[in-house]
């Protein structure tokens, strides 16, 4: 999820609670009003007298030639850049975006946040809305907060599915409510992450709980924003995780607790093409994967030939970040 700033110049008490309602990550103010700021709500205030300070913690650079590019990239190897340009271009942004992060840019229209979103299908780090009218701050906040690059989803033949033993399974439940065909992508190895779908559906033996994922256990990887990993058993309140749509639509939601418990567990192994690879669930009725139509499937109900959504990488990971290294997980 991308930071969005929101530049508050003049001073406007109705501009930072409409910042601070609509999930920005920091308000940029002119020098004297941070300790009002913080009596409205928590949240970061760039000035003079703030959390972090123009020409300090956070510069601003013109980008006007390729000696601005150089610069801008110097710069951004350590702190924030906001950079302006009187006649923008797309081309020498896609060069910074290309070799720096640490990027913002700033945005006042619908299109001007879709365009610096999607460069290079990357786009920059951060925004800093500068539109006056407060309903249009309010939609490109949501527009910001709501972006989220899609992943590729394939889909794999189920191989076989093996009960094992007890172990310890992880429960993360969020602060959103998901649709059916949403869930988390989770497996043993990050090259193939399986979408366990959420708890979404009614079933006979209890409610329904569309804000929870039964998703694996301690060990296994689960997909979080910036196409990092973690371990399920590093989740805790207030971390992100990433919910998938069996169309590869993705969003950040918040969780709210996770909860490790002892139950039986099963093997899952799905080939795509030459490859195989697997994950382990609770052996329940209520844990599901996702067929391709974006049903969901009872893993106790599933049989080799079933198809299901996986995402599929071929580097590895180090410390949840992908790398291209020669990696052999089994």
């Amino acid at each position: 999820m991308k930071q969005v700033w929101v530049k508050v110049d003049p001073y406007d008490k109705k501009r930072v609670t409409t910042a601070l309602e609509g999930g920005a990550d920091a308000v940029w103010t002119p020098p004297g009003h941070a300790a009002e700021v913080k009596t409205l709500g928590k949240i970061t205030v760039i000035a003079a007298d703030g959390d972090l300070v123009p020409g300090v913690d956070l510069f601003e650079a013109t980008l006007s030639s390729a000696v601005d590019e150089a610069e801008i990239v110097t710069l951004a190897r350590s702190h924030p850049v906001v950079i302006h340009c009187a006649d923008w271009t797309i081309i020498p942004l896609e060069n910074l975006v290309a070799q720096s992060r640490n990027l913002f840019v700033e945005a006042a229209t619908l299109a001007e946040v879709k365009t610096f979103s999607g460069i290079l299908e990357r786009g920059v780090d951060g925004l800093v809305i500068t539109a006056e009218d407060l309903g249009e701050l309010k939609r490109l906040l949501k527009l910001v907060k709501d972006i989220s690059p899609p992943v590729e989803l394939a889909a794999a033949t189920v191989a076989a599915v093996k009960p094992l033993g007890m172990g310890d399974r992880v429960c993360v439940d969020t602060c959103t409510q998901m649709e059916p065909g949403q869930g988390m992508l989770v497996g043993n190895s990050s090259a193939a992450l399986f979408l366990v779908h959420a708890e979404s559906l009614e079933n006979p033996y209890v409610a329904a709980r569309p804000f929870r994922v039964n998703a694996g256990p301690v060990h296994a990887y689960i997909r979080v924003p910036e196409n990092k990993t973690r371990y399920l058993s590093e989740l805790k309140a207030g971390d992100e995780v990433l919910v998938v749509d069996h169309q590869g639509k993705t969003c950040p939601a918040t969780v709210g607790r996770v909860k490790i418990e002892k139950r039986p567990l099963m093997l899952v192994t799905a080939t795509h093409k030459d490859r195989e690879f697997a994950t382990i669930v609770q052996n329940a009725e209520t844990i599901r994967l996702t067929r391709p139509d974006g049903a969901a499937v009872s893993v106790v109900q599933l049989v080799p030939g079933d198809e299901i959504l996986v995402a599929l990488e071929e580097a590895g990971r180090h410390f949840g970040h992908k790398v291209t290294e020669t990696i052999l997980e089994k």
